[in-house]
Parts: C-alpha cells; sequence; structure tokens
C-alpha cells in the first residue's frame, strides 16, 4: 500500500513548489483574504484594548505586545488552516482517494508536502504582508535578537507540523463518516479556542490553561507568538520547542496508524 511508500527529500520539494505555485495563481482570493484579515485583525485589535483600559499590562502583555499578537495570530490563519482544512475528506467523498492511495509515493508524505506549500504561499502572500501593514499602522514589536527570530522559524516549522498531524487525523474520519465535516467543524473550532487564537492563553482561568497544556493546540499558535513576543526564555523556550517537537512526533505516528487502519478498510470493502 502506498501509505508504506517512500518520499525522497527531492519529490517533497518538488510537490511542495508545485503547490507554492498553484496558490500563488489565486492572487486575487488572497488579497481579498489579506483584507479580511486586516479588518478582523483591527477589530480585535481594538477590543483588547479596551479591555486593557488604563492598565499598564495584563500578565505580562502591555498594548504593544496585545496589538502584535492580534497581527501575529491574523497573519497564521491561512499558515496553519487555523479555520478548518477538508481537503483530504474531500477526497475520501468523492473517491479520488484510491487512485491517490495507487501513487507509488506515501501518502501521508505526499498531502505534507502539499500542505508544506500551501502553507509557505499563505505566509508569504497573507502573513507577512499583514504584519508589514500592521508595521505601517502600529508601533509593534519587532525582534532584534536573531537567536530570536531562529527560534521563531524553528517554531513556526513544529507548529505547521502539530497542525497538520491535527488536521490530517480530523480528515481521516471521513473514511468512517459518510459526512465527517461535523466532526471536523468540532475539532477545528476546539483548536482555534485551546490555541489562544482567539485570546492569549494567559488571559484564560488557570484551570483551562492547566487544561489546554494537555491538548496540541498551544503548540500550533501560542506557541509561536510567545516566542515572538519574546515572553518564553530560557528554560521556558527550550521547554515549549521540545513540547511542540513531541506533539509533531505523536500526531505524526498516530496519523501514520490511523491511515493504515483506514487503508485497510477500504480494501476490505473493495473501494
Amino acid at each position: 500500500m502506498s501509505s508504506a511508500s517512500s518520499m525522497t527529500p527531492i519529490l517533497f520539494a518538488e510537490i511542495a513548489r508545485r503547490s507554492v505555485r498553484r496558490h500563488f495563481a489565486y492572487r486575487a482570493a488572497a488579497v481579498a483574504g489579506l483584507v479580511t484579515n486586516v479588518f478582523f485583525g483591527l477589530l480585535r485589535a481594538s477590543v483588547l484594548l479596551a479591555l486593557l483600559g488604563d492598565r499598564g499590562s495584563v500578565d505580562g502583555l502591555d498594548a504593544k505586545a496585545l496589538v502584535t499578537y492580534t497581527g501575529l495570530t491574523q497573519a497564521m490563519i491561512t499558515y496553519l488552516s487555523i479555520f478548518g482544512w477538508y481537503d483530504l475528506m474531500n477526497t475520501v467523498s468523492r473517491g479520488e482517494v484510491a487512485s491517490d492511495l495507487l501513487r507509488p509515493v506515501s501518502f501521508l508524505g505526499f498531502w505534507l508536502a502539499q500542505d508544506v506549500g500551501r502553507a509557505v504561499a499563505g505566509l508569504v502572500l497573507r502573513g507577512a504582508t499583514l504584519m508589514a501593514i500592521y508595521a505601517l499602522l502600529f508601533d509593534i514589536f519587532v525582534p532584534t535578537d536573531l537567536r530570536a527570530w531562529a527560534a521563531l522559524l524553528l517554531s513556526l516549522g513544529l507548529a505547521l507540523l502539530v497542525s497538520f498531524g491535527f488536521r490530517f487525523l480530523v480528515n481521516l474520519a471521513a473514511f468512517w463518516s459518510p459526512d465527517a465535516r461535523g466532526i471536523g467543524r468540532f475539532a477545528f473550532t476546539l483548536g482555534m479556542f485551546l490555541s489562544g487564537f482567539l485570546m492569549p492563553l494567559r488571559f484564560f482561568p488557570e484551570w483551562l490553561q492547566t487544561a489546554a497544556k494537555f491538548t496540541p493546540f498551544p503548540s500550533m499558535l501560542n506557541t509561536p507568538v510567545e516566542v515572538y513576543l519574546g515572553v518564553l526564555k530560557g528554560r521556558d523556550l527550550t521547554l515549549a520547542l521540545l513540547t511542540q517537537a513531541l506533539w509533531a512526533a505523536a500526531l505524526l505516528l498516530l496519523a501514520r496508524l490511523v491511515l493504515s487502519r483506514a487503508t485497510r478498510k477500504l480494501v476490505l470493502q473493495g473501494g
């Protein structure tokens, strides 16, 4: 079965490159999405600044950090597909997955390569552009230490792996359900809430922060944001990056195991 096939680095890079080119072709959609992201980013910044009021900072985040937080989270919407991702689910529903599984490449690697290309295109077209607009409108926080940028790049890469592993697992539900979108909507809403997209996790009640730490969601978005803002340093930074790496490895391994069960079910039923 193709899920056990290999994926060479050259083939992975070529699939990712073609995915980037495909997503760069939809520039008008990217501009429309960018305008929407900026609008809601400004709206969220206004709400958080109103909540901050006359206080200098809340849980270590001042006005400058909160404005930067809204920009960062809006910039990462497309990169992490925060609002949901149903591409694999759709191929299962349409039956196209049968031909995809016949490809002499790793099924998981094929989808990961495509997702990396999609994420890179989203980060360039909408993420970087949105942060540039924010820099023109506000006095936002920008790391000046090269080590901070290196930690951020590592954290962003690990965040994408965690996000992909989670989204891939959710999409595999389509092998067992004729309409798995309901499962997807619940899972992605839960992830959006516990990842710190709506509000910094530091603002949550302590019991909810503790509960969130037992899920992979903070590793998707909250960790890269706190790395960018310089909130995580020294031992805390190392621990946060290690947690991201562990969640990425665990989710990708679990995805591989579930995929194996899913494809076996497909063969048994003559798919």
